[in-house]
């Protein structure tokens, strides 16, 4: 014993400690010699005074090792970090204090009849048997002494320390399997202890081993490969318990606000919210409108449009008409009232909804025009007359009547075309009831029912009586006739010829038309107007002493112009003549024998029905 501490790692000796040699095959001579550690000494329990008489302490506290056990020989093992124990055996390092070595357990040596094992270079150790318990030696065998030992200089490492941990001087290379991974156990480290002194081993024929300590915990490397293991801190619970508790709550929690959320949106979606609704909305502005809008022409000419009914004569009808001066008459087209021509009645309602009785005060079939009066009305509001003759192609006009008896229904269009030739009428089959109209053509809607309303310019003024439509499928018809809707083909009789007709209505109950003295061949298909071989009855075709007589017109003569514009047939030929006045000069254009002649004439007239 030196300074008091065992000492743990001695270095083998050259020379024999013992008396014995150790019996059994010597130890082959190699570099790999399986080193073990010593077994501990024992102590004797009562040692003699004259025995131990100059002999040092250090000789007196160990007993050799019997000899027939093999000499026990270790070498000194480095540190973790490469350096040597110390010399008295405590690992002790720079810049740290010393702590008491801990205890190392050691293998039990083998029998000294047992040869040494040996192993190949670089091959790791086998692990070492579980010494046997230790029997008592005998009484009568006294313990040798062993001779004093010169103290020894601290124990170097046979080489210097490897960095990489190579065999044999080091740890296991990359290589060689690696150790089982240490897992930290979740217990408290027990607290520190004292190291407890050797006890005196006693005397053994056979070598005994020390009793082991237990082994202090050992830090293992971190794994990052293997599953590491929770470890709770000391003196808390898992919280496992009370994370199902927070999921069941989050859940729950979940299930009611959706249930909440459904209902509050159900309610929402039937109810249209919670409070009621205000929708936005433009504030009052006035109500006057610009000066040629279709609703300034509306406001003006409505108050002067009247819806009429008329029954008699097993029929009825509707269709619509127009003041023409305070003294009550108005005025609408022939075939509006002609159920009420000889016996029937006639009402009148006017855009304010007032009703009043109407009476017939003329008629003409040949220009599809009446006049009816109405009495005891006051308030009433002519509409003006403006000029048909100044119309243009393309001029915005409005339309304004009683479709399928929809009272005060305005339209708009434009002027379509000017001075087309329509026929109207001839449901009587002799041809009297056939009106031959220079008509204006405009798109605006008309329907049935507009029949007699006003179409009017962008100043509110009369210009046309609507009066006919062009009907899908069945040619040109009036108004009354169960045709179709509007196709955007509508005509109105001009305002300058109603203005003359109206007046003569008014102040006559008849009107007069425009005649030239012949009869027509309605049935010739070729172009222009062909005067006819005989009249009605066998009469001359030409009358004499009339207009056409007087002009030299012939039998047989073609005429294909009328005051230069082209006419293809005889109604056209009527048409043209009906837009002028009794009295207004004509200069036709006459086809005769191959030869064209121009036939100046004066128009005469004729009192219509």
């Amino acid at each position: 014993m030196k300074n008091g501490k065992p000492t743990w790692w001695s270095r083998p000796s050259t020379t024999a400690t013992t008396a014995e040699a150790p019996v059994g095959p010597p130890e082959p001579p190699t570099d790999d010699t399986d080193f073990t550690l010593a077994a501990p000494a024992t102590r004797d329990p009562a040692p003699d005074a004259s025995a131990t008489a100059g002999v040092p302490d250090s000789a007196t506290a160990l007993t050799p090792v019997p000899a027939a056990a093999e000499p026990a020989v270790s070498l000194a093992e480095p540190a973790a970090d490469g350096r040597a124990p110390a010399a008295d055996g405590s690992d002790v390092r720079p810049g740290t204090e010393s702590a008491p070595p801990l205890a190392k357990p050691e293998a039990a040596l083998p029998e000294a009849t047992t040869p040494p094992e040996t192993r190949p270079a670089h091959a790791p150790a086998p692990a070492p048997e579980p010494a046997p318990a230790p029997e008592p030696a005998p009484a009568s065998a006294p313990a040798p002494v062993p001779a004093a030992q010169p103290p020894q200089a601290a124990p170097q490492p046979l080489h210097a320390p490897d960095p990489y941990r190579t065999p044999p001087y080091g740890e296991p290379g990359p290589w060689a399997p690696a150790p089982p991974v240490q897992r930290p156990v979740p217990t408290t480290a027990p607290p520190a202890q004292a190291p407890s002194p050797i006890p005196a081993p006693a005397p053994a024929a056979h070598p005994v081993s020390a009793p082991t300590q237990p082994a202090p915990p050992v830090a293992s490397a971190y794994d990052p490969w293997g599953a590491q293991p929770l470890v709770l801190a000391e003196g808390k619970a898992s919280r496992k318990p009370r994370r199902g508790l927070a999921l069941v709550g989050a859940l729950a929690f979940a299930l009611v606000t959706g249930v909440i959320g459904g209902g509050v949106g159900a309610y929402i979606e039937r109810n249209g919210g919670l409070t009621s609704v205000e929708l936005p909305q433009a504030a009052a502005e006035d109500t006057d409108r610009a000066p040629g809008s279709v609703a300034a022409v509306a406001a003006k000419a409505l108050p002067s449009v009247v819806t009429i009914h008329v029954s008699g004569s097993g029929s009825s009808g509707t269709g619509t008409g127009f003041v023409l001066d305070t003294r009550g008459h108005i005025l609408t087209n022939n075939h509006v009232v002609d159920a009420a021509a000889s016996s029937g009645e006639i009402s009148v309602t006017f855009s304010n909804g007032e009703s009043a009785r109407a009476k017939l005060i003329g008629r003409d079939t040949g220009y599809d025009l009446a006049v009816i009066q109405v009495r005891g009305v006051s308030g009433l509001r002519p509409l003006p007359l403006g000029n048909s003759d100044g119309v243009r192609v393309g001029d915005p006009v409005v339309a304004i009547g009683a479709p399928f008896d929809l009272s005060n229904t305005v339209t708009a269009g434009i002027i379509s075309a000017k001075e087309r030739p329509i026929t109207a009428g001839g449901e009587k089959g002799d041809g009297s009831d056939v009106s031959y109209v220079d008509a204006l053509q405009t798109d605006a809607p008309i329907n049935p029912g507009n029949s007699g309303g006003p179409l009017v310019d962008s100043q509110a003024r009369v210009i046309g009586i609507n009066s006919a439509i062009r009907a899908a499928g069945n040619g040109s018809s009036g108004e009354g006739g169960g045709q179709s809707g509007s196709i955007g083909l509508g005509f109105a009789i001009p305002i300058n010829q109603g203005k003359r007709v109206a007046e003569e209505l008014i102040n006559t109950g008849k009107a007069t038309h425009p005649v030239i003295g012949v009869s027509l061949d309605m049935a010739y298909n070729g172009d222009g107007a062909r005067v006819g071989d005989k009249g009605k009855g066998g009469s001359a075709s030409v009358t004499p002493g009339s207009p056409a007589a007087k002009a030299g017109i012939r039998p047989g003569d073609v005429i294909t112009k009328v005051d230069g514009q082209r006419v293809h047939s005889g109604e056209e030929l009527i048409v043209k003549i009906r837009a002028h006045r009794p009295g207004d000069r004509l200069r036709l254009t006459v086809t005769r024998d191959g030869k064209e002649q121009t036939k100046t004439l004066t128009l005469g007239s004729s009192t219509g029905t």
